[in-house]
């Protein structure tokens, strides 16, 4: 990348409500070392979703400014990647929130070292976006089983959310989904119609590391769907035991496919959908690709963050 603190100021939107001690403890000491090299950083706090957008929008099309330095989970990064879409300045990730699956993906940890390394080295990679009904998406949307659980815990959320929170609402999906029929097309054709489970996105892993979309890459130029098909809690085990195993693509009950244009619609009444952990619009939805939208530091020689970074994570 090659920053130098005379190219300009450094852009730093940091979500102060988001994720647990190890993600602030980085946003405070990756912000010394950018002092400490001589760097402008001027810092803003999000005060929800849609200011984060707001903040990012000002900063890339302020020509003063070279670069912007995300802090916040899975929710506030889509968005500041939504303000920032088809600017040319970079963006680098401190991790924080519930998970985040995108900064798991491109290579981080809870280390501040390792955002060290993507700042000093020059490794930048373009990102896709989905773009559902008009707002866009970095990861992964779910549509049916998936969704439900994450409206279980949006209905009842009180601030910050762990992995703990999931439980309930996953156990009392899993004994209460109805197992909706979907009906799903890719490029205008017709790929699978009955009930299932459906999962769009652009990144391989999904929580606590499951490689749902396996051969999902998030500059290729796709994006993955992956279909289950499902109509009781015993296919739903069978399914997740498969996808744990990683044995889940080319078999029979699943339709792997990769595309451009994903249309998703259903003749049940209540379907819920979800984009990047937060719910979504209601169906119909069509997603669509936003190729090379926004640039990416990513650390050198990045691989998904395994199951240890994701342990502490979760940990907090």
């Amino acid at each position: 990348m090659s920053l130098n603190p005379n190219d300009g100021y450094i852009a730093y939107i940091i979500n102060p409500k988001s994720g647990a001690s190890s993600g602030k403890t980085m946003v405070r000491e990756f912000k010394d070392y950018l002092t400490a090299g001589g760097y402008d950083v001027r810092t803003s706090f999000t005060h929800s979703l849609s200011h984060a957008a707001e903040l990012a929008g000002q900063s890339g099309a302020d020509s003063d400014c070279a670069m912007i330095v995300a802090g916040g989970g899975d929710g506030t990064v889509r968005e500041i990647v939504h303000g920032l879409e088809g600017s040319d300045k970079p963006i680098l990730i401190i991790p924080g929130g519930t998970e985040n699956l995108l900064a798991n993906e491109l290579g981080f940890d809870e280390k501040t070292k390792t955002l060290i390394k993507a700042f000093e080295g020059d490794c930048i990679r373009p990102l896709d976006l989905g773009n559902a009904n008009g707002k866009c998406f970095t990861s992964i949307a779910g549509f049916g089983f998936d969704a439900d659980v994450v409206k279980r815990v949006m209905d009842t959320r009180q601030g910050h959310i762990n992995h703990l929170d999931y439980f309930w609402p996953v156990w009392r999906t899993f004994w209460g989904h109805r197992f909706p029929e979907l009906n799903i097309a890719v490029d205008d054709e017709d790929i699978y119609e009955g009930p299932c489970l459906v999962f769009v996105g652009n990144i391989s892993r999904y929580a606590v590391g499951l490689q749902i979309l396996h051969y999902a890459d998030y500059g290729d130029g796709l994006l993955d769907v992956c279909i289950y098909k499902c109509k009781s809690r015993l296919r739903l085990a069978k399914h997740s035991l498969m996808t744990v195993l990683k044995m889940h693509p080319g078999r029979k009950d699943v339709i792997y496919k990769q595309g451009k244009v994903i249309h998703v619609s259903s003749p049940d009444a209540k379907v819920y959908s979800q984009f990047d952990g937060d719910p979504g619009p209601a169906l119909p939805i069509t997603i669509e690709l936003v190729p090379r939208a926004v640039h990416m530091v990513v650390p050198p020689n990045a691989k998904p963050a395994g199951i240890r970074t994701r342990f502490i994570r979760m940990l907090g």
